[in-house]
């Protein structure tokens, strides 16, 4: 047995979710936003929704997978301020904006160019765009990262699950899909739709990604028309 392989079947038997992790995050972010409509889009089983909902006056969760979704739906079922629409994000009301909306380990999953210019337009104006996302490493640094998170992956494992289990999360068996995109090649792609994006290399295969989308008062000051 390989290294890699002995690796592997190590963490399987500790699993936890690297998503998770963040989630205290990106409810700060949003939180501090002042946001009261929030999207969460591949919200899975509502996770993250389940600490948005203290937060915010309004949360719906989209989720093209059926399961994942059905598990979601139940959980928030008697909670009016939360909706839960087994859908995928080009099937979303396209008129409809969110004061903040979040992805978690889901934007790799669409088309990147084409889902940031929709993410803009469904963001209200002054509404804050929060993604932790995926990359493919590429490159040393990526290789040197990835090394001590594979060791700090392992020792959590191991503080989380002292005793090896045998059964996955329901929140971690949804379907997956490798990254298709470089972190040089997200930050490209984000300067150019999402301009003044702040973007961070983050612990355990993920970065993160802030936009603010300007309100129409901040553009008119900007250009000089209006102090505001």
């Amino acid at each position: 047995m390989t290294l890699i392989s002995r690796i592997y079947r190590f963490n399987r038997r500790r699993p936890w979710s690297h998503n998770d992790f963040y989630g205290g995050w990106v409810v700060d972010r949003v939180a501090s936003s002042k946001a009261r409509s929030v999207l969460d889009i591949g919200c899975g089983t509502g996770n993250l929704i389940g600490r948005l909902r203290v937060r915010v006056e309004h949360v719906t969760g989209i989720e093209p997978d059926p399961e994942a979704a059905r598990v979601a739906a139940a959980r928030f079922a008697d909670i009016p301020s939360v909706v839960i629409e087994q859908r995928r994000f080009d099937q979303r009301d396209p008129a409809r904006q969110w004061d903040a909306i979040t992805l978690v380990a889901s934007l790799h999953h669409l088309p990147l160019t084409q889902t940031l210019r929709d993410l803009d337009r469904c963001l209200a104006p002054g509404g804050r765009l929060v993604v932790i996302g995926c990359y493919r490493e590429s490159g040393v640094v990526d290789l040197a990262i990835g090394l001590v998170a594979t060791v700090a992956n392992m020792v959590i494992g191991v503080l989380k699950h002292p005793r090896p289990t045998d059964h996955f999360p329901l929140e971690m068996t949804a379907p997956t899909a490798p990254p298709r995109e470089t972190l040089s090649e997200i930050r490209v792609v984000a300067g150019e739709h999402l301009r003044g994006a702040r973007i961070r290399r983050r612990l355990f295969w993920r970065y993160s990604l802030v936009y603010d989308k300007p309100s129409p008062t901040h553009r008119r000051s900007v250009s000089g028309r209006e102090t505001g």
